[in-house]
C-alpha cells in the first residue's frame, strides 16, 4: 500500500485524500477579491491551502509553541490591524490549535471590519468548510440586480477556471449575463446575489436566489434552462438547445466510433458526489459503460443509490478498485497510483504530473465534450498499449 500523501490534512481531519475544511472555507473566501483571510494557525496549517490556492491575499498568525500554551490574541490582533487599512473585509480561520484551546475571538476586534469563522480540519472536508465560509459571508439577494448567479466555484478544483467561463458562455448565449459568481467575484456582490442562479456543481450551492438546476452533463444543462426561461422571460432557450443537439451528434459519432473497434469499458468514478453522477451519466448513456464502482469524497447523500461508496482514504479506494477491476478510472493522482493497469482520466485533485494550463471545464456542453473526449483517447490509447 503507498504512504498516505505527506501535503494533505492532518489526522482528525475527513481523509487523507481530501482536504479539510480549513482549506475548503479558504477556497471559498479566496475566491472573492476584496477581502484578506488570515489562517489562525501555525504554518503547517497555512501550507496546505496555499499551496492549491496560491492567493495573494491568504495571510497567517504562524502560531509558537509559546503562543499555543499562554494565547494567540496578540498576534492575531496585530496581523489584523496590520492588515485592515488594505481591505474592506477580513475573515480570519479558527484553525485546529486555536479552537482546541478555547480561544474566544468574538469581542477580540472592536469595531473593525473582520468576521471569525470556525473551520477546524476536525470539523470535516473541504466541502463542509467551504460552505460555512459561504454561510458565514450571508449573501443577500437584491431584486434588482441584473443576470443569472452561477455558483459551485471553488478555486481548489481543478476545472474552475473552464467552469466560470463555460457558465458565462452558456448564459450569455441565452440571451443573459453573469450575477454574482461564488466564489470568483468581488466580495461586494455577496450583497448583489441574482435572484435566479445555475450550479456548476451542486455540492457546493449557494444559499442565496432561486436555483434552477445544475451545469453538469447534456441533460442537466437542457432542464436547467428550460427553468430559466420559464422564471425568466428575457432568457432564450433556442441556441441552448441546438448546441447540446450539436454536442450530442459530435459524440454518438465518436462513440459509435469507438465502439465497433472496442467493447464499453468497465469503469470507476471517483470524485465529489455532484461530479460523480454526471460522469457516470454521461458514460452510461453515450458510450454504454458499466460503471463498477462510484467513490465519493465524503458521506454519500441520502439519495445515493447502492452501488455509490464513501473513498475518503487510500485503503478505501484500494478495496473498491481491487473488487471492481476497471478498464477506465476517473479520479485523482492517488487512484492513477492505486491502479496503475488501467486507462485513466484526471476528474478530482489532485492531478499530478500533468502541465495544465488552459481553461478546460467539466461543466456545461463542453465539459461534456471534454470528458467524453478525454475518455475516448485514454480508452484508445491504453487499448494500443496493451496489444
Amino acid at each position: 500500500m503507498p504512504e498516505e500523501p505527506k501535503s494533505g490534512p492532518g489526522p482528525g481531519c475527513a481523509g487523507p485524500l481530501v482536504p479539510c475544511a480549513m482549506t475548503g472555507a479558504a477556497a471559498c473566501l479566496c475566491g472573492f477579491s476584496g477581502i484578506g483571510v488570515i489562517v489562525h494557525g501555525a504554518s503547517g496549517c497555512f501550507y496546505h491551502p496555499a499551496s492549491l490556492l496560491h492567493s495573494k491575499d491568504l495571510f497567517c498568525t504562524y502560531l509558537t509553541e509559546e503562543e499555543v500554551v499562554f494565547g494567540a490574541e496578540e498576534r492575531l490582533l496585530s496581523l489584523v490591524q496590520e492588515l485592515a487599512p488594505r481591505y474592506p473585509r477580513l475573515a480570519v480561520m479558527n484553525t485546529c490549535v486555536p479552537a482546541i484551546m478555547g480561544e474566544d475571538l468574538s469581542s477580540l476586534f472592536g469595531d473593525l471590519p473582520v468576521m471569525v469563522i470556525d473551520c477546524p480540519g476536525f470539523t470535516g472536508g473541504a466541502d463542509a468548510g467551504y460552505l460555512t465560509a459561504l454561510a458565514a459571508l450571508a449573501p443577500q439577494v437584491d431584486p434588482e440586480a441584473d443576470g443569472i448567479g452561477i455558483d459551485g466555484i471553488s478555486r481548489i478544483d481543478p476545472f474552475w477556471r473552464g467552469n466560470r467561463d463555460e457558465a458565462i458562455r452558456l448564459l450569455r448565449l441565452a440571451g443573459v449575463g453573469p450575477g454574482t459568481i461564488f466564489a470568483a467575484d468581488t466580495i461586494s456582490a455577496v450583497d448583489q446575489a441574482s435572484r435566479y442562479s445555475v450550479s456548476t456543481n451542486p455540492d457546493l450551492a449557494a444559499p442565496a436566489g432561486d436555483s434552477c438546476g445544475s451545469l453538469l452533463g447534456l441533460n442537466q444543462v437542457r432542464t436547467t434552462f428550460a427553468r430559466l426561461a420559464d422564471r425568466d422571460p428575457g432568457v432564450d432557450c433556442e441556441a441552448i438547445v441546438n448546441e447540446i443537439t450539436d454536442a450530442e451528434e459530435r459524440i454518438v459519432r465518436a462513440c459509435d466510433k469507438y465502439l465497433v473497434r472496442f467493447d464499453p469499458p468497465t469503469v470507476a468514478v471517483f470524485g465529489g458526489y455532484a461530479y460523480a453522477m454526471a460522469a457516470t451519466d454521461l458514460l452510461k448513456q453515450y458510450l454504454g459503460a458499466e460503471v463498477v464502482a462510484i467513490g465519493v469524497r465524503g458521506t454519500p447523500p441520502p439519495e445515493a443509490g447502492p452501488g455509490v461508496s464513501e473513498a475518503t482514504g487510500l485503503d478505501q479506494v484500494a478495496r473498491l478498485l481491487e473488487r471492481a477491476g476497471p478498464d477506465l478510472v476517473l479520479g485523482s493522482s492517488f487512484e492513477e497510483r492505486l491502479c496503475p493497469g488501467a486507462a485513466f482520466v484526471g476528474y478530482a485533485p489532485p492531478i499530478r504530473g500533468q502541465v495544465r494550463l488552459s481553461a478546460r471545464p467539466s461543466a456545461g456542453v463542453e465539459g461534456a465534450l471534454a470528458l467524453i473526449e478525454a475518455v475516448l483517447n485514454a480508452s484508445i490509447d491504453h487499448a494500443r498499449a496493451h496489444r
